[in-house]
């Protein structure tokens, strides 16, 4: 197995792409190959500067590089060496590189690696639009998708993604026969627009768990399991999910400094505190996965430290040491849905 890493996406590449890479190979031992694809001489002063080593870690080279504030779409279309598209393009059996991947991961643009994805690696039969995972960590966590990639839909894509966030619940995160939920404005089969009616309609006609409509406020109390819906509101929910986190974590951060009483009562539970703050640390939970492609392809987050980008090429490796990509083919059958 050999997972590819975009060394230059993110805010802090290609340091702490190193720095992960390291961490897995001391995680991982020899049950996975990894090259980092971007500017070797950068990648190497990165390395000697942290005091990270690059044995058994390969390199691919390319000076050229997407970034954060270029148009996706002009940046897929013109810069075809960045080290993101080169990346993908070695998932490809037959690409022009020498170097075959089974996953691909970067920290770069979102808009650039969700469009970049499609054109260069291809979606699975049955998937109009590939769509943006993320991992929402409450006691009973749920996988939201759309995140953000496709503001608007239509009812067979949110099907499609159903069965896509169901298998990548069940493979990757063990979720046993995980429970599909719609996200809407009420828990009633008529509420919603047209289109969330019509993709009540089908979902309930699935083979999949469907547990009904969701409404958000039911969201951190384990509803349901997956939860599909359109980009735009999933980026919404989960921006809104984030801001309140940090909200609560800041008021009770000062709740325990309002006084000398307050301090002390804070002592009881402050390793409550630890692990209630490190459930909604990114880092810890890897990166959003665009599900729908015929390869793993995972998006970290744009700040990514070393331990984030160690913990997406964990979730990476468990991709594909599930056998995700088969299963998601197998099931979209069941869609009856054409690849546009």
């Amino acid at each position: 197995m050999r997972i590819i890493i975009d060394a230059m996406g993110g805010d802090n590449a290609p340091a702490a792409v190193i720095e992960g890479a390291n961490i897995a190979k001391a995680e991982y031992g020899g049950k996975f190959e990894m090259t980092l694809v971007g500017d070797e001489s950068a990648i190497k002063k990165a390395a000697s500067e942290g005091g990270f080593s690059l044995d058994g870690i390969d390199i691919y080279h390319t000076d050229v590089k997407i970034e954060m504030d270029d148009d996706p779409m002009n940046a897929v279309r013109k810069k075809k060496e960045s080290s993101m598209a080169i990346g993908l393009k070695m998932l490809s059996p037959d690409n022009k590189y020498g170097v075959v991947g089974d996953a691909f991961l970067s920290a770069g643009s979102t808009g650039a690696l969700h469009l970049a994805s499609s054109h260069f690696v291809g979606r699975l039969m049955g998937v109009r639009r590939a769509c943006l995972a993320t991992y929402l960590p409450f006691p009973n966590p749920i996988l939201l998708l759309d995140s953000g990639a496709n503001p608007t839909v239509t009812a067979d894509q949110l099907l499609s993604w159903a069965y896509l966030g169901s298998v990548y619940a069940e493979s990757v995160l063990g979720m046993k026969n995980p429970r599909v939920g719609l996200i809407n404005n009420g828990t009633e089969e008529c509420k919603g627009t047209e289109m969330y009616i019509e993709a009540h309609r089908l979902l309930a006609a699935s083979d999949l768990n469907f547990a009904g409509n969701v409404e958000s406020r039911e969201i951190p109390f384990g509803a349901c399991d997956v939860l599909v819906c359109d980009g735009f509101t999933g980026n919404i929910t989960l921006k809104l999910i984030e801001g309140m986190a940090s909200f609560f974590m800041k008021s009770l951060k000062d709740i325990y400094k309002s006084s000398t009483v307050a301090s002390l009562s804070y002592l009881p539970v402050r390793s409550k505190f630890g692990t209630l703050k490190k459930s909604f640390d990114a880092s810890e939970h890897g990166g959003a996965p665009i599900l729908g492609l015929k390869a793993p392809v995972i998006k970290g987050h744009g700040n990514s430290n070393g331990r984030a980008v160690f913990s997406a090429i964990r979730q990476a490796y468990t991709c594909v040491e599930s056998g995700m990509t088969a299963k998601m083919s197998e099931n979209l059958q069941k869609t009856g849905n054409g690849n546009d």
